[in-house]
Parts: structure tokens; sequence; C-alpha cells
């Protein structure tokens, strides 16, 4: 449940930010007559969202058990992609996001013949991207997890981000953004590593990959993953109780590179504000 919710979270503050960051600019620019418009652009990218979840968990429910195991490694690769690729972004982007989404307003609204296609446009793909980049989170999390703790999570962690992105746009929150995502993205690439591992494991199984299949140890007999200890641990850190070295492999390779890259001091962010809100 953890995972989930806290990746919920995270994508949706970063949601909230940009959908507030907007609409307060539209205020202080003497345009909240365009606020419809923007709603409908959050409307359009968060159905799309769902309508590719939906699909695409429809779709796997019907595949037979390797197919199965060749979509959920795909999945996973994909979202460690995705996963990855998001966290360095913010670091990269935190600090200008905000005049980022105001140059890009401004343009909307003035450079076009069409003002509010090009408005809802813009926000429709501002927020589609935050939401299929948890669309693929979410999928890789829920084929690896049983019973419905992780979609409770993560409904719990969507609400929570809502809550507080109302607050921080009303003035009534301020949040260190810049811890906020530091933390959060360090717990996000530790999950990656975990998805990668199981997603090596998903594409042996549907026979793709058979290189490395030594088994390194064995703890099932004293910590087996389907244990109460082990079951948290592997919808965590993706742990196995019988790693090979090509799943361990896997995990501490892309967990050595991707902390070394999150504490490069050329990979840090630059210096903001303490905290923050949609002001």
């Amino acid at each position: 449940m953890l995972v989930p919710f806290l990746i919920m979270l995270r994508e949706g503050v970063e949601a909230a930010l940009i959908v507030g960051i907007i609409a307060s600019y539209l205020k202080q620019t003497g345009r909240g007559q365009w606020l419809l418009a923007m709603w409908i652009g959050v409307f359009l990218a968060v159905t799309l969202a769902l309508l590719v979840g939906g699909g695409l968990e429809l779709v796997s429910a019907e595949f037979p058990q390797k197919q199965q195991e060749l979509f959920e490694g795909i999945v996973g690769l994909v979202a460690v992609g995705i996963l990855s690729s998001m966290v360095f972004w913010m670091r990269k982007v935190a600090r200008s996001i905000k005049h980022s989404l105001h140059q890009s307003l401004d343009h909307a609204l003035t450079g076009s013949g069409h003002q509010v296609i090009a408005l809802i446009a813009m926000v429709f793909f501002a927020v589609a991207r935050e939401g299929l980049e948890t669309v693929f989170f979410l999928l890789a999390v829920f084929q690896q997890s049983q019973g419905p703790a992780a979609p409770i999570g993560a409904l719990l962690g969507l609400v929570l981000a809502i809550v507080i992105g109302f607050l921080i746009y009303s003035g009534s929150m301020r949040l260190n953004l810049a811890a906020f995502f530091r933390w959060t993205g360090l717990f996000i690439l530790v999950v990656a590593a975990g998805i990668l591992s199981n997603s090596v494991q998903a594409l042996h199984e549907a026979g793709l990959w058979n290189h490395l299949q030594t088994v390194l140890f064995d703890f099932s007999a004293t910590l087996p993953m389907d244990g109460p200890m082990g079951s948290v641990l592997a919808g965590m850190f993706g742990y196995q109780d019988a790693p090979t070295v090509s799943t361990l492999g896997a995990y501490l390779i892309y967990l050595l590179v991707a902390l070394v890259m999150f504490f490069s001091p050329a990979g840090a962010p630059a210096r903001q504000p303490s905290s923050a809100s949609s002001q």
C-alpha cells in the first residue's frame, strides 16, 4: 500500500501544482474567464490516463500465462524508464517550472487565433504527461501486488494530493517542495530498481531472457516472499527470496548508477525557495 500511496501522492502533488500555477496566473493576469478551458484540459487528460490504464489492464487479462509475463516485463521496463526520467527531469526544472508554465500560457493565449483550443491543449499535455507516468507505474505495481491494498493506497495518495494542492493554491499551506521532491525521488529510484529486477524475472518466465539464471542465495525458508515481512519487502523494494545473478545484478547496477547520478553535484537541482505555493 505504501508504494502506490507515495507514488500517487508525488505525481498528484506535481499535477496539482501545475494546475494551481496555471489557475493562479490566469487570475493574476485578469484572465479568469479562461478557467473553464483549463478544467476541460484537465478533464481530458485524466480521462485519457484512465482509458489507457483500464484498456491495458483489460487487454492483459485476456493473455495466456506467458504473454502475461511478457506484458508484465514490458510494462515494468517502461515504468522504470518513465520513473527515472521523471525524477531527474523534476530535479532539473524544479526552479523554472513556474516560469515555463507562464510562458506557455502566454503563448497559448496570445500566439493563436484559437485561444480556447490552444489553452486546452497546453493544459492537456502538461497534465496528461503526469497521468500517463502514473498509469504505467501503477500497472507495474498492481501486477506485482495481491489484493486491494495497492489500489486503496493509490486512492488515498490521490485524495491527499488533491487536498495538499488545494491548500497550497489557497495559501493555507506552505510546502517545502525541494525537500518533498528530493526525498520522494530517492524513494522512487529504490522502487524502480525493484520493478526492474521483477521485470527481468518476468522476461525469463516469458522465455525471452534465459541468461545468468544461477540462484545466488535462497531465503525462502527464513524470509519467504509470501510471508508477512517478505510481502512488505517485495511490495516496497522488489525483494526476491531466491534472486538470480540477472535479477540481483539488474537491481544493484541500476540502483548504483541512479544513486550516483542523483547525488552528483552536476545533477543537483538549482536552489529555490524552501517553501512554495502556487501564488
